[in-house]
């Protein structure tokens, strides 16, 4: 029986082409669904499809949408829970802790006048976060007790919901690079190592990608990862991940990850990987 893919998406970038292809290969039926024009209507069916793929730059269209297509039954890769989990950097840092996964230091407060003493107690240099946000984007190193002062007036001023929760990390010193590791399900199957001179090494900004070995270690701490935010069965998720003096700790998880540049280093066919897990995902 040809399994219906519904391909929930936003503008197609290299990642969809590349994963459309591969449902292609498999002579799987997709309907592309555009969350810039998809309606609801509840209790009405949205598509006719057996299985949801979501590849959204939108978080919030993601989250919803997802939320609305398992209400009709329909499996979703990711699911709705993954997308609320990975799409907020406080509640993956609460499902990591919960599971035991080793991470960064991180603390959270609600006030400019707390959050500077959060940062003065954990100790200069920190990284200030934004709780929703990708692509290495309003990042911020916070070096001493004047930028501290000057980052906080900052997004106190600018007032939106994403800079009223201060979201602070302990700083780590990384070895000029980070590894990204890519999990389908509960496996680890592919790493890359992203090399930069500067602090932020994501490939979005020029970070450099190169082969990463996948140790028993890296194994571990990926598979850890995804059940933490996906469950016994994981999640498709990539994760960042930094080397520190005691170990593999895990920075943060991406739920609609970007591959295009980890497929030539690692020689793994990512989006091949994707669609055979998402059409062992659909309903019969």
């Amino acid at each position: 029986m040809t399994v219906r893919v519904g391909f929930l998406h936003s503008l197609i970038r290299p990642e969809e082409k590349l994963l459309l292809a591969e449902f292609a290969q498999r002579k799987a039926t997709v309907e592309m669904i555009d969350d810039r024009a998809v309606q609801f209507t509840l209790g009405e069916p949205a598509a006719q499809v057996d299985v949801i793929v979501e590849r959204c730059l939108n978080h919030s269209r993601a989250l919803h949408a997802l939320r609305l297509f398992e209400s009709q039954g329909i499996p979703c890769v990711n699911s709705a829970a993954v997308a609320a989990t990975c799409g907020d950097k406080l509640m993956t840092s609460v499902a990591l802790a919960e599971h035991g996964v080793p991470q960064p230091e991180v603390r959270v407060a609600f006030t400019p006048e707390s959050a500077l003493v959060a940062i003065e107690a954990m100790g200069y240099p920190v990284v200030l976060k934004p709780a929703v946000g990708s692509w290495g984007r309003l990042l911020a190193k916070v070096n001493d007790r004047d930028a501290a002062e000057a980052l906080l007036e900052h997004k106190t001023v600018l007032g939106s919901y994403h800079h009223s929760i201060f979201y602070i990390q302990r700083y780590v010193d990384k070895p000029g690079r980070d590894i990204r590791a890519f999990v389908i399900g509960d496996e680890c199957i592919a790493a890359i190592y992203r090399d930069s001179p500067h602090w932020i090494t994501n490939t979005a900004r020029g970070g450099r990608a190169s082969v990463c070995p996948i140790t028993p270690e890296l194994a571990h701490l990926a598979a850890a990862g995804a059940r933490a935010v996906g469950g016994p069965k994981g999640a498709v998720v990539a994760l960042d991940i930094f080397e520190t003096p005691d170990g593999l700790v895990v920075n943060e998880i991406n739920y609609t990850m970007e591959y295009r540049n980890s497929i030539a280093p690692t020689g793994v066919n990512i989006p091949g990987r994707i669609a055979d897990y998402v059409l062992a995902r659909a309903r019969r």
